[in-house]
């Protein structure tokens, strides 16, 4: 499955993957967690990710953010983006491709003012 992995402090690489639950794991499960999907975007994608990732401490990656640019969210830990039919995960298109790696391709540092919690690009 051709898919794009973004890693904390990395730039998005796409990868061919092999489907299914085992080689998911092995890339975001290494140090133990769950295997989450989030459906962030209107388009036929889905972010995969540990569901566990805050709770293992794993580093911070890629903030998600609202329509108004505000981060509602942040992925910690390895994260794929794979395409979606409507029973599995399948290739992204060219587009998609190019529209999320150059989404996350800056990495983000975070550091939290208050309650709140600030990203800036580099």
């Amino acid at each position: 499955m051709r898919a794009i992995i973004v890693e904390p402090d990395e730039r998005p690489c796409v990868a061919d993957i092999q489907p299914g639950l085992r080689s998911l794991r092995a890339i975001l499960c290494r140090n133990g967690g769950h295997i989450e999907v989030v459906y962030p975007f209107e388009d036929n994608v889905g972010i995969i990710c540990n569901d566990e990732g805050k709770l293992l401490s794993l580093p911070l990656n890629r903030a998600l953010r609202n329509e108004n640019g505000d981060v509602y969210d942040v992925i910690c830990g390895n994260f794929i983006i794979a395409g979606l039919t409507e029973e599995d995960f399948t290739d992204l298109t060219d587009e998609q491709v190019e529209k999320y790696t150059q989404m996350f391709y800056k990495k983000e540092l975070f550091i939290r003012k208050g309650q709140r919690l600030v990203s800036f690009t580099v």
